[in-house]
């Protein structure tokens, strides 16, 4: 089976494109640019050099959150977009488990996170089955002083995973000691290649209307929205 998987949850926008079990291509940027402007070109450009058309696709997964709420909607905006358009199913990945995968050969609990500002990461508890990462405690967006909390009872080693470790490394490292573990440079960035072949096994959505994003948390204008709607009723 032919397939795209879009990463834009995060500064990193990833894309790749498989054939059955081969991985035919891959881009990958870690920039502070604007995704929806890079996006579509991107795409088109990898396509052809992969020598496909987009009649050729047979599924389209994203990385459907959580992360920025921007990136988030652009790359299910997108990948919605082209499965409609292309009349193929569409399957998601939480951008949590994409970045998680790149840990499967750790011994020990996996946290990948993202920064999620005011002292707040969005994170989950991952463990390797020997292949792929098997979810053990729910993403969610906490406190990363309060998710830290819990692990100094556990006796397991966690590997830390993300693009945003400079951000909090000191905080872990005071937190856990020696098992906190950090990895290399090349293993905190997610691989679309990773999204993709996780998008494999999971469910698929024919209806694309029905798909949503999971951002976790509702943006800063809806809560403002909320907060102004609240004050009215209250008055």
């Amino acid at each position: 089976m032919k397939a795209i998987a879009i990463d834009t949850t995060n500064l990193v926008m990833g894309i790749a494109v498989i054939d059955g079990d081969k991985v035919v291509g891959e881009m990958i940027t870690n920039l502070k640019k604007n995704h929806s402007v890079r996006l579509m070109p991107a795409i088109s450009q990898l396509m052809k050099e992969v020598d496909m058309e987009p009649g050729d696709l047979e599924r389209v997964i994203v990385a459907h959150g959580p992360g920025s709420y921007t990136g988030v909607r652009i790359g299910v905006t997108t990948a919605k977009t082209l499965a409609w358009t292309l009349n193929i199913p569409i399957a998601g990945v939480s951008s949590l488990e994409v970045v998680a995968q790149n840990g499967r050969f750790f011994n020990g609990y996996i946290c990948p996170f993202f920064d999620a500002r005011r002292g707040q990461v969005y994170t989950g508890l991952y463990k390797s089955d020997g292949q792929d990462v098997v979810n053990q405690e729910k993403d969610q967006l906490v406190l990363l002083e309060d998710w830290l909390e819990q692990f100094k009872e556990m006796k397991e080693n966690v590997l830390f995973l993300s693009n945003d470790l400079a951000l909090h490394q000191e905080k872990i490292e005071a937190a856990l000691g020696d098992r906190a573990i950090f990895p290399y440079l090349s293993m905190q960035n997610p691989r679309p290649s990773e999204l993709a072949q996780l998008g494999m096994k999971k469910e698929h959505q024919s209806n694309v209307h029905d798909f949503v994003p999971q951002y976790l948390q509702l943006a800063e204008a809806e809560v403002k929205w909320l907060e102004a709607q609240n004050k009215g009723e209250t008055t």
